[in-house]
């Protein structure tokens, strides 16, 4: 069956659904011939059945789809407008922003204690964990959850974290924690009395009018939604693929959100004009700095990482070898999305595939650093 999948493919990756902004990216032909035939070699290669494209730099982009958005149980191409289970990118498009609106609203401050705000999170070391260690992962909790008994429920979720042990001594070690955000989450729940679906559409997405950006997609979308894994069986088909955010309702502060590239390029346009377009300000400037600028330490937790933000580190791929290691940053999501931005050419580079539909793919990180030394040419940048 998968091979009959992946010879169908093959067959139709040629088959390209191409759309363009009224200004079009400043590269070369040969950059973009460059990136068209990473994408559909990389699709007649059966490591993603599809993907879609936004580059910019200074509001000029290039937006395009290469194959297909489903191949199972019926083919559909993919289009431009086709909308995307988030994964991670949740954590930088959702979370880490909302925390930094309440830094804006006076009502917390990156230094405060998780336990001021959550006072249920108890513990000798709990006690010391601060929100800025939750942002940046080095807060020595847990990478997830423990599924094993079955457990459902948002409340559920929060009680496992309140539970669960300190691995490594707050701030010492840098490790990529699911568990993290999801108590960010329930911090801008506590602080704002608003979900973080609710506040994030209301300070964040309806101002930048990310119309396709939600969490728990409403049904009448489903068509323009890309499916990712089978379990048991089904299709995942708009809800959300993470097991843990699946158990908690499609809320989460790790994973839940669903975008399309347009909107996600809003938000970074956002993000590279120091918090604001046009008349929307999201985020003060001084917050877009430090949600933005390095605050781990090379010699002691071994990567660089933002608020929120990964710098350099093992999940960077998409970043390549040319945009500067600390000027720029990004973030990746399982499911196959990736965000790299430059906000010094006001540039940036997204990609969407569905690289584990219908089966859990081999990785793209080749894709995706090949894809950031190409978008980084096109911006005009250069190797060292």
């Amino acid at each position: 069956m998968i091979k009959k999948i992946a010879t169908i493919n093959f067959l139709l990756s040629t088959l390209v659904i191409t759309s363009f902004s009224k200004q079009a990216l400043p590269a070369s032909k040969e950059i973009t011939v460059a990136i068209d035939s990473l994408l559909n070699n990389s699709i007649s290669q059966s490591k993603i059945p599809g993907a879609v494209l936004w580059i910019e730099r200074e509001g000029k982009s290039y937006h395009k789809s290469y194959g297909n958005r489903c191949i199972t149980p019926t083919i559909k191409k993919m289009t431009n407008d086709t909308i995307f289970d988030a994964a991670s990118l949740t954590k930088v498009m959702a979370t880490a922003p909302s925390i930094m609106v309440l830094i804006d609203q006076g009502k917390i401050s990156i230094d405060d204690k998780v336990i001021k705000h959550l006072p249920q999170f108890k513990g000798n070391q709990k006690k010391r964990i601060t929100i800025k260690q939750l942002l940046t992962h080095t807060s020595g909790l847990p990478p997830v959850l423990p599924r094993k008994p079955d457990w459902k429920g948002y409340d559920k979720a929060i009680d496992l974290c309140y539970s669960v042990n300190v691995i490594d001594t707050p701030g010492k070690k840098f490790r990529y924690s699911d568990v993290n955000f999801i108590l960010l989450g329930e911090i801008i729940n506590r602080v704002s009395g608003l979900s973080l679906k609710k506040f994030s559409e209301e300070e964040i997405f309806y101002p930048l009018k990310m119309k396709d950006t939600c969490f728990l997609p409403n049904r009448k979308l489903i068509n323009r939604i890309s499916p990712t894994t089978k379990e048991k069986g089904l299709l995942i088909h708009g809800v959300v693929h993470d097991p843990s955010a699946r158990a908690m309702g499609g809320i989460a502060g790790h994973a839940g959100l669903f975008t399309t590239t347009n909107d996600l390029a809003k938000f970074c346009r956002m993000i590279v004009n120091d918090g604001k377009i046009g008349n929307v300000r999201i985020l003060n400037k001084q917050s877009i700095e430090l949600m933005t600028r390095n605050h781990t330490s090379i010699t002691k937790h071994k990567v660089s990482r933002g608020l929120g933000w990964d710098i350099d580190s093992r999940y960077s791929g998409a970043r390549g070898d040319i945009f500067p290691k600390m000027k720029s940053f990004g973030h990746t999501g399982w499911t196959g999305g990736s965000v790299w931005i430059h906000p010094n050419t006001k540039s940036f580079v997204i990609l969407f595939s569905n690289r584990n539909h219908p089966i859990e793919r081999r990785s793209i990180k080749s894709i995706q650093h090949e894809l950031g030394n190409l978008s980084a040419k096109a911006f005009g940048l250069k190797s060292k």
